[in-house]
């Protein structure tokens, strides 16, 4: 189970990851400082999660078929370094230290996007190879990409209530840039599979495990994540031209239950057959 557990913390990690680098579309000094304070807290709080669950589950030991205890104890170690100087930027919110707070961001999605490249490696199979280390390294971006803008464009759309002078144009960008994530997510998932299948190795007879006990769930995890998504950011955006924000954000937190559905799926797949999707 402890491979089951690292898959699933695997979301609050890309969250956290995804959600800090959704923080730096936004123009900064047009925008009132609580919503970079609430948001990136937030964010802190996914990225704690996965290093304290990691820490849990690194606690309790090797377990055959899953990650060694040593790999868990400094993967969260990694991602703690990560809400350590995530924690540091979202102090210098309530500072005017403007140089300290630049590099503490930069910092933080250095080591952000580090550690989001090693959580999914750690579970790949070595008969995978090199294209499997490419398809998950590129799936766990997309992913983070995904979930983190979804969530942004959600939390910033409830800012428009707080301010109702906010130029539509800031949210339209959001909306815009995670059109593009999706779009970009579903390609990557076909390209992972396609390579997996024609020169993964051994990632080719789990992508025909796939097919046979797990096209049901692969078909969720397309219709209901990305596909599904993308219809519902283009509600969003057609909504936008009225404008009218409140209706858009509403269009936004079924998007982000649709993506958090389509990455939980994933994360399932990823546990029963070593795709990373």
């Amino acid at each position: 189970m402890t491979r089951l557990g690292v898959c699933f913390l695997m979301v609050f990690g890309e969250l956290a990851f995804g959600g800090t680098l959704a923080l730096a579309i936004p123009p900064f000094f047009k925008i009132e400082r609580g919503f970079y304070k609430s948001s990136a807290a937030v964010y802190l709080a996914a990225g704690l999660t996965n290093a304290i669950g990691l820490a849990f589950l690194a606690h309790r030991g090797d377990h055959p078929g899953s990650p060694a205890a040593s790999s868990l104890w400094m993967l969260s170690a990694l991602w703690m370094l990560f809400c350590i100087v995530l924690g540091l930027y979202v102090f210098t919110l309530w500072t005017d230290l403007g140089l300290m707070r630049a590099r503490a961001y930069t910092c933080a999605l250095a080591i952000g996007l580090a550690a989001v490249l090693a959580n999914p490696l750690m579970l790949k199979p070595a008969a995978f190879g090199v294209i499997g280390s490419v398809a998950y390294g590129m799936t766990a971006v997309l992913s983070s990409m995904v979930l983190g803008f979804a969530s942004a464009a959600m939390l910033f759309g409830h800012w428009y209530l707080i301010d109702p002078n906010l130029p539509v144009d800031y949210l339209r960008s959001l909306v815009r840039v995670l059109g593009a994530a999706l779009v970009g997510d579903l390609a990557v998932l076909a390209l992972a599979i396609g390579a997996l299948a024609l020169f993964g190795g051994g990632g080719a007879s789990a992508v025909r495990e796939l097919a046979s006990s797990d096209l049901t769930i692969l078909i969720f995890r397309l219709m209901i994540g990305p596909a599904a998504s993308i219809v519902l950011v283009w509600m969003c955006w057609q909504t936008l031209k009225i404008p009218q924000t409140m209706a858009a954000t509403g269009l936004l937190y079924i998007a982000v239950m649709s993506v958090l559905v389509g990455e939980l799926l994933g994360r399932f797949i990823l546990f029963r057959t070593g795709v990373p999707l």
